[in-house]
């Protein structure tokens, strides 16, 4: 999913807000009109004035947002039709006035202008509608003149549907479908090269008749990749439970999701994460303040250990309070003559606690004597909190890692880097550093595949057991 489709489904909350709002004034309006107060005289003004009917207004169409929400009007789906927007308007209005009528039942104290109130609905579904529409022809038109937040697209095929789905794409610009290029066989050594010489977003194999394995291979690549797949039905629907249905010239595609992370559930987790950082900096700015002053004392050199981490789409650097002696410190920043690098690597090979390619040094000489403790504790580990602020992190999510472990996973390790790496995960409540990798990698594709807030929240909650009490949850 690209940012753009993110930001244009986000802008329809306030603007269906607002459209819900402006129906309520023109109906108001409408109403007290000479066009009807002379056929029906207004009798609600004393009880109901304009700035009461505001407020009710503004609390109404909060409601009704919230039964668009309900009803999927902010599904985040390339293929949502105006009519198909219509129809949950309609019935999402519907429902709102039904509430609005309950109401006045049950009072018998508010109003009584059967016309406005169903001025009002039928307006909220004219405006809402153009609201929606508007936002459709800005989207459409950045598509089509801008190329903003078209998918670049690689198409595999060789028949008849691919040319069909090729000439859709070329007469519709709108759509959203840059074509970069085809293919028509299934040959992966000219599709990588392709793929390394021009930035591609999607790659649909049109043509089921391709050998299975090669199809696999293909899949493993564009998953490694961190490529879109989209295909043409009838090809291997069991590989995930993710799955996204689409259309193309009348053509159903559908797209393998890598996970259940996306759309409103990526905005929301990022909203979580910026103001949990923020609220984790707060209430832990004394405790970090005290720490940076034990850590300045205890041995000479930098507070704060940049370490180079790897994400899913660069290396960045995370924060921690520095544990070793500063001539111990790996890293560019730190190890210029690479002679502290190849003191970790000896000590790796001699005294590492954890199999696979992620490594735990037990009994590290390099460590100072609060950093001992910083360690243990996992109080070295709260400057992440910048990390999630600045948008490197997540709250929740896979532990990030060195470039030179990452250089030795698996191919099946690299699942893990589909999320953002987290300040805490799955695995490090199910064990920390005590598991393996390999168990490790499975807990957090399983985070990945099974992703929902109630999860994350579990996660953030169990952390503090884990680390104080120093057992699993």
């Amino acid at each position: 999913m690209k940012k753009s489709e993110l930001i244009f489904t986000a802008v329809l909350v306030p603007m269906d807000y607002l459209m819900l709002v402006l129906a309520g004034i023109a109906a108001y309006w409408l109403r007290t009109s000479s066009l009807v107060a002379e056929w029906r005289p207004v009798l609600f003004g004393v009880n109901l004035p304009l700035e009461r009917y505001l407020e009710l207004v503004f609390l109404v169409g909060f409601f009704v947002l919230v039964i668009f929400a309900l009803s999927g009007l902010y599904e985040i789906r390339r293929s949502n039709g105006i009519l198909e927007d219509l129809a949950r308007i309609i019935i999402s209005v519907s429902a709102g006035l039904a509430g609005v009528i309950i109401y006045i039942f049950a009072r018998r104290e508010w109003f009584d202008s059967r016309f406005l109130i169903f001025a009002a609905g039928l307006l909220a579904v004219f405006f809402v509608i153009m609201g929606r529409i508007i936002v459709r022809a800005v989207q459409k038109f950045l598509i089509r003149h801008y190329k903003f937040g078209a998918h670049n697209v690689l198409v595999i095929g060789g028949d008849a549907i691919s040319q069909e789905l090729i000439d859709e794409m070329k007469s519709n610009l709108s759509l959203g479908y840059n074509l970069i290029s085809y293919f028509s066989s299934l040959n992966l050594i000219a599709i990588k090269e392709a793929v390394a010489k021009k930035a591609i977003d999607d790659i649909i194999l049109a043509n089921p008749d391709f050998p299975r394995q090669q199809v696999l291979g293909l899949i493993n690549w564009c998953e490694e990749k961190r490529l879109n797949f989209k295909f043409v039905p009838n090809l291997f629907q069991t590989l995930t439970i993710n799955v996204e249905f689409d259309s193309l010239a009348g053509i159903p595609l559908v797209e393998l999701k890598r996970t259940a992370l996306d759309g409103w559930g990526k905005i929301i987790k990022r909203v979580m994460d910026f103001f949990g950082s923020i609220l984790g900096i707060i209430i832990f700015s004394p405790m970090m303040a005290m720490v940076a002053i034990l850590v300045k004392l205890d041995s000479p050199g930098p507070v704060i250990y940049k370490n180079e981490r790897v994400a899913p789409d660069r290396i960045f650097n995370t924060y921690k309070f520095r544990s070793m002696k500063l001539e111990y410190c790996t890293g560019s920043q730190y190890d210029k003559n690479g002679q502290a690098g190849e003191l970790e690597d000896k000590l790796v090979a001699k005294q590492s606690g954890r199999k696979g390619p992620v490594f735990k040094i037990l009994n590290d000489p390099r460590r100072t004597k609060f950093g001992r403790f910083l360690e243990k504790s996992s109080l070295d580990e709260l400057p992440q909190f910048f990390n999630v602020f600045v948008g490197n992190m997540s709250l929740v999510g896979p532990r990030p890692h060195m470039p030179k472990e990452v250089a030795k996973y698996e191919r099946w390790h690299k699942k893990v880097f589909n999320v953002k790496p987290g300040i805490t995960g799955l695995a490090q409540i199910s064990g920390r550093s005590e598991i393996d990798f390999d168990e490790e990698a499975k807990l957090d594709t399983y985070y990945i595949e099974n992703w929902s807030l109630w999860l994350d929240l579990k996660i953030i909650l169990k952390t503090p057991l884990v680390v104080l009490l120093g057992r699993r949850k």
